[in-house]
């Protein structure tokens, strides 16, 4: 039986075949392939989360004051301490 499995793998498939480890390569083959695609799709799909730019302070007190949560004294207020800064 040894014998055949031998003259099988020289003659057709190679010697990771006759001890019965192909198997295991082709598992550990379509693992790394199947990683690398979960990978890029968690990394593009992470690009996607951040933002684009950051806003500065006074782009978040422009925001505030346009939306009404501040009064135009707090505002100007606000906006000379974050220049003088």
């Amino acid at each position: 039986m040894i014998v055949i499995m031998m003259n099988w793998g020289y003659y057709g498939r190679g010697m990771v075949y006759d001890w019965g480890m192909g198997w295991l390569v082709t598992v550990f083959f379509w693992g790394l392939i199947i990683l690398g695609i979960v990978y890029l799709i968690k990394l593009t799909a992470r690009s996607r989360r951040k933002k684009p730019f950051e806003e500065s302070p006074l782009d978040i007190l422009k925001w505030r004051y346009a939306n009404g949560e501040l009064t135009r004294e707090e505002f100007e207020k606000i906006k000379d301490e974050l220049k003088s800064d």
